[in-house]
């Protein structure tokens, strides 16, 4: 237990240094993350609905499909899994299941916001939050329903795009004495904001949108103001997009991969990605 991932992303967001937070949509991109160095992986709700569902970020995914793709992660890499569990899906007593079913899944933390249902994106328009007083106890549900204490609670205001920008901080107060262990208020829109918001009193989360709300300022300015992780919650799932029409639509085009093949992952580094090697070692030891 002393290196449980649980333990290991507290000592993490503990640090404050604005540790980078990619996301990741599914186990291959958890993969990819944990290959490259990075410290912990953010499952994405909107990347998860967009690609195993093919649709929008407007709170269609259900509990067991996110706890499926948690689990597979789960299984896939060793990394702290941040869960983005979007409204609880449902009131206290259902947030109390839904952190009971992440956490069997192998989640690390659940993140869980104040926005009415159905949820938008936090950088879509037509947002609407409950009142501070039920977000409040479906907060004290979830940190009552962990099993594991080092089970982390970060919980998301959307009020600053409904209520204002001191709505937002008053809740996020609101929700810290309620049990929150981090807060993440969602877009900001200017620097100014960005800064006043790691004075809260537990660490924070800022979540940077390519094309979004929120200014993007560097990591090296975001450490210094005191933020403890900084989310690029679908950056990797952005970039897949892109290469997949890029590659497709000159195949298409053209009715070869010539031009292209230097965008392809080799079929040796794809392999090596999924851990092929080890899944050989098993049906030799096996035979």
């Amino acid at each position: 237990m002393s290196d449980s991932p649980n333990r290991r992303l507290r000592a993490l967001i503990a640090r404050k240094k604005a540790v980078l937070l990619p996301g990741a949509a599914n186990a291959l991109a958890a993969r990819v993350i944990e290959d490259l160095g990075f410290e912990a992986i953010y499952v994405t709700g909107a990347g998860v609905t967009n690609t195993f569902l093919g649709m929008p970020d407007i709170g269609l995914l259900t509990v067991t499909e996110l706890a499926d793709h948690v689990a597979a992660m789960r299984d896939a890499v060793s990394l702290p899994l941040i869960v983005d569990a979007d409204t609880g899906f449902g009131n206290a007593v259902n947030v109390g299941r839904t952190v009971r079913t992440l956490e069997r899944a192998g989640a690390s933390a659940i993140q869980l916001e104040d926005q009415d249902f159905p949820k938008r994106c936090g950088h879509f328009s037509g947002k609407s939050v409950i009142p501070t007083a039920e977000m409040v106890q479906k907060i004290r549900a979830a940190a009552d329903a962990r099993v594991d204490r080092d089970f982390v609670i970060v919980t998301r205001t959307d009020a600053i795009a409904v209520n204002g920008f001191e709505d937002a901080m008053a809740r996020a107060n609101a929700f810290i004495e309620a049990g929150a262990d981090m807060t993440f208020v969602e877009a900001p829109r200017t620097p100014e904001q960005i800064a006043a918001i790691p004075k809260l009193a537990v660490p924070q989360l800022l979540n940077i949108v390519a094309g979004g709300l929120t200014p993007m300022l560097p990591r090296a300015e975001l450490e210094t103001m005191g933020y403890a992780l900084v989310l690029y919650a679908n950056a990797a799932l952005q970039a897949a997009v892109a290469g997949m029409q890029t590659v497709l639509g000159h195949l298409k085009a053209e009715g070869s991969l010539d031009g292209v093949s230097d965008k392809l992952a080799g079929f040796a580094e794809r392999q090596r990605l999924v851990n092929k090697p080890h899944f050989d070692a098993l049906e030799k030891k096996y035979s």
